[in-house]
């Protein structure tokens, strides 16, 4: 990385989904012309990006939160049409209501579906026939889909690249700072420890994890943040189940969801997917404590637990796991909603951090930054 200053329009801070999709909307809707990405791994979206599980909500998740789930509902049709070949549409997806410790029944669950406008009708027997009846009370058919994450990224460096944006891999940025009566100036290091600084009119911290993660003048996010270490298992299969994705319903359950990019599927519980969480500051790097956190997977744990409910999942084969930091909105902790965060750092003008915690969000985003007077 050089030591000269560079200029920009724009820098994005942060490689994965949503920093590539708002550094091409830069370029394509709003014209700026020099735009540089700036990312501290290898390669584009190998984190929160990769490391998730892969599910295109159609709002059937978030029944005690009705914004998230409506906007799901709306941005969804819009994701499948403009990354048609991310999406796998090929398996079929269940929602179950457990009859015990859940926080919402199947009436109830029947009615939000129909408020926000989401597909859902009863299983067939043999579909039922998979569950414990004396544990599931009903099961949906629903249309929730599933995205290739590998297919994602090759989208993001060819879109990128045809947008003209500069691409820096391996740039961790350090500091974020005023210049006076000029642009701002971001700091990053490259692997080999060396320093660069860029100057650039915008930046938008896009960083997931990592937002409140920089020295110099950067006042950090008003909202709070907490930060978990989570578990997702990739798991193969048994012939029964493996051309459905299913989520149990409402409280200390399970999702099963396809993971196209590996041809697995993803095993995530309530109960023993975090494994640990800490509120989010400044001087604690999430990824440091991610590298250093002992990986011991729980997937016996989960299978036992899901197997009481789908017999045939004790049958699942265990492949890895895939352990990230996820960052939630404190704020949205008893609701289980997902609203981004788009924060304008008054103190630092030219400056936005933002936040999505699923993947149909950039919706969202986009729309806060088309009311922005770049």
């Amino acid at each position: 990385m050089s030591e000269a200053n560079t200029d920009f329009d724009a820098i994005i801070i942060g490689g994965g989904f949503y920093g590539a999709a708002v550094a091409t909307y830069l370029v394509s809707q709003r014209g700026l012309k020099r735009v540089l990405l700036l990312e501290r791994e290898s390669a584009l979206m190998t984190r929160a990006s990769y490391n998730n599980q892969a599910r295109v909500h159609n709002g059937y998740h978030y029944p005690r939160s009705f914004t998230t789930a409506y906007r799901s509902r709306v941005n969804l049709p819009r994701f499948v049409k403009d990354w048609p070949q991310v999406v796998r549409q090929d398996f079929t997806k269940l929602y179950a209501i457990a009859r015990r410790n859940s926080k919402v029944t199947a009436k109830q669950f029947e009615r939000f579906c129909h408020e926000i406008g989401a597909a859902i009708r009863p299983a067939e027997a043999a579909l039922h026939e998979l569950f414990e009846p004396h544990l599931i009370e009903a099961v949906y058919l629903v249309e929730e889909y599933a995205f290739d994450s590998s297919e994602l990224a090759l989208w993001a460096t060819a879109e990128l690249a045809g947008c003209g944006v500069e691409v820096r891999l391996q740039a961790r940025v350090t500091h974020i700072a005023k210049a006076v009566d000029g642009p701002l100036r971001v700091t990053a290091c490259s692997a080999s420890g060396n320093a660069a600084v860029m100057t650039s009119r915008y930046v938008f911290n896009c960083t997931y994890s990592g937002l409140n993660q920089f020295a110099g003048d950067f006042p950090g996010t008003r909202m709070g943040l907490k930060q978990e270490i989570t578990e997702m298992a990739l798991m193969q299969m048994p012939p029964e189940l493996e051309g459905l994705g299913v989520t149990v319903m409402d409280g200390p359950f399970f999702s099963m969801m396809p993971f196209p990019s590996r041809g697995l599927h993803t095993l995530s519980h309530v109960r023993y997917t975090p494994h640990t969480h800490w509120n989010d500051q400044r001087g604690i790097d999430p990824y440091q404590r991610l590298n250093s956190y002992e990986k011991s997977t729980r997937v016996d744990r989960m299978i036992r637990d899901v197997g009481r409910y789908m017999p045939a999942a004790l049958n699942a084969g265990y492949v890895e796991s895939l352990f990230e930091v996820k960052t939630v909105l404190v704020k949205n902790e008893g609701d289980d909603g997902r609203p981004i965060l788009f924060e304008r750092h008054e103190a630092l003008p030219g400056c936005f951090s933002i936040l999505g915690g699923k993947i149909d969000n950039i919706y969202d985003v986009l729309e806060k930054l088309d009311a922005e007077a770049l």
